[in-house]
């Protein structure tokens, strides 16, 4: 991952500006760095730039070997974070191969600063575990970020770039975690290598094994997982500060590879199932973060593994499962299968840290979420307004979009079953609610709780975009660290 510093001059082969329009009129936005302005916008002029988000053009420099102009649309007194900060992404995208790069970009405040540290080491990724060694050297990111600021000398920039690292680092890992093919990526190697990271960033990581999980009636997370030779786990991960003000568990979907059981899923698109893990991923980077920045905020984040996959064993059509706590669930669809990892532990979670502050669970839950919000923005449902105000204002600082889904009652009865308590699936408009009223059911009144359906955002394929690669992106994380730090 790159490192990011500080500086007051250009020191790299690379400079990156921004390009605006004032009144229809290209605008260099070079912050404090030096141009020739005029010679380089007769030059953007004539290749017809627009200046719009996410256009990168490259240009020979004089005192570099290349000035890259990254697009900010109109021009104004002072920049959104989050536009600066797809600016700078889209621009480092562009890197690969190169070992540095220097950004410029306008900033009034180090809450800006900090969004271009952000984006320019988001946009800087690539993943290359699986490729030839001459294939990973053309593709290797940025190792080092440089920042013109005049915030450079303060403290309040210096502890923004650490943490603006620290994000990246664990967004890295979440993007890695979900690009992995699932013939590396089990239940039991994704808790191993968590609990590997886990001594490394001085928290506590203990994996509960398929034996235990049955022995202790996770009914949800072993129907799941029955069917496949890669039985399932339930890894959790705490992080206890001393004195911690608040206490949050947050519960992540992880199914390392979703074929949907015997509702098997069609063929085309099936490859996209390895990313049905990237709440569980999520989760355990954002403990991670939450750790290395030392917030005085206590967590537990659960990460329910499984694959749900065709065989002799799976869950049938018509089973009747019992949940952890005693409910008991017909299975109509076995597809439906990340509530039922989730509805365990949700009732675990909330039973080994009886006084939470919040229970936040994130899943890629249902299609019907793409349908009702697309691929960009996420769904909040909740039974505590005031918790999810909360959240959504950490989400809306941190970038990401995410929107606010009710619960509506009449919905509930659709998943009646004449055989058990509640049914796994009811009415089909409407599906993202439904699931939603379903995870209700595991999660007591008087516990402030949040269900975050990331289904569309979670994984990119369509094209890259600002800081967003194609494949993993990594979503929720810095929403979750950003609600630990503004309730700490």
């Amino acid at each position: 991952m790159a490192k990011i510093k500080l500086t007051a001059k250009v020191d790299s082969e690379i400079l990156v500006v921004g390009l605006g329009l004032a009144n229809k009129k290209l605008q260099i936005e070079s912050g404090a760095a030096q141009l020739d302005s005029a010679a380089l916008l007769a030059t953007l002029n004539a290749m017809g730039a627009t200046a719009k988000a996410d256009e990168v053009i490259k240009l020979p420099g004089k005192a570099t070997k290349l000035v890259v102009f990254t697009g900010l649309g109109e021009i104004k007194s002072s920049y959104e974070p989050e536009v600066l900060r797809r600016a700078a992404g889209a621009a480092a995208r562009h890197f690969n191969g190169n070992k540095n790069a220097t950004f410029s970009l306008p900033h009034k405040s180090v809450v800006e600063l900090a969004a271009i540290a952000e984006g320019a080491a988001l946009g800087a990724y690539t993943f290359v575990e699986f490729l030839g060694s001459s294939k990973q050297e053309q593709k290797a990111p940025l190792e080092l970020i440089s920042l013109i600021s005049k915030f450079s000398d303060t403290a309040q920039a210096k502890t923004a770039i650490k943490r603006a690292e620290i994000l990246a680092e664990q967004t890295y890992l979440v993007r890695d975690l979900i690009n992995t093919p699932p013939s590396h990526l089990t239940p039991d190697s994704f808790s191993q290598k968590m609990k590997k990271l886990a001594t490394k960033y001085g928290v506590k990581a203990e994996i509960i094994n398929d034996a235990t999980l049955k022995k202790s009636g996770y009914g949800g997370i072993i129907g799941v997982g029955q069917g496949s030779a890669n039985p399932p786990r339930l890894l959790h991960v705490s992080y206890a500060p001393a004195k911690a003000k608040k206490r949050y568990a947050f519960v992540g979907k992880g199914i390392t590879f979703d074929t949907g059981g015997l509702a098997l899923k069609p063929a085309n698109g099936m490859e996209a199932m390895k990313s049905d893990m990237s709440g569980a991923a999520a989760v355990v980077g954002a403990i991670f973060a939450i750790a290395e920045l030392k917030l005085p905020v206590a967590i537990d984040s659960w990460a329910p593994l499984a694959e749900n996959m065709v065989s002799d064993t799976a869950t049938r059509p018509s089973d009747v499962i019992t949940m952890y706590g005693g409910k008991t669930v017909e299975v109509l669809n076995p597809d439906a299968e990340g509530r039922l990892v989730l509805g365990d532990v949700l009732v675990r979670a909330a039973e080994v840290a009886p006084k939470l502050n919040g229970i936040i669970d994130v899943a890629t839950l249902t299609g019907a979420q793409i349908v009702a919000l697309g691929t960009k923005t996420a769904a909040v449902m909740t039974n505590d307004f005031e918790f999810s105000g909360k959240f959504l204002s950490a989400a809306n600082a941190a970038g990401e979009q995410f929107w606010p889904m009710p619960l509506p009652p009449e919905l509930r009865a659709s998943l009646d079953s004449p055989v058990a308590d509640l049914a796994n699936i009811g009415e089909r408009m409407g599906g993202m609610l439904v699931a939603g009223l379903f995870l209700q059911e595991f999660v007591t009144p008087d516990l402030p709780w949040l269900h975050l359906d990331i289904a569309g955002p979670s994984y990119n394929e369509g094209a890259a975009h600002g800081y967003t690669p194609v494949g993993g992106v990594g979503f929720a994380l810095r929403s979750l660290v950003r609600l630990a730090q503004i309730t700490k």
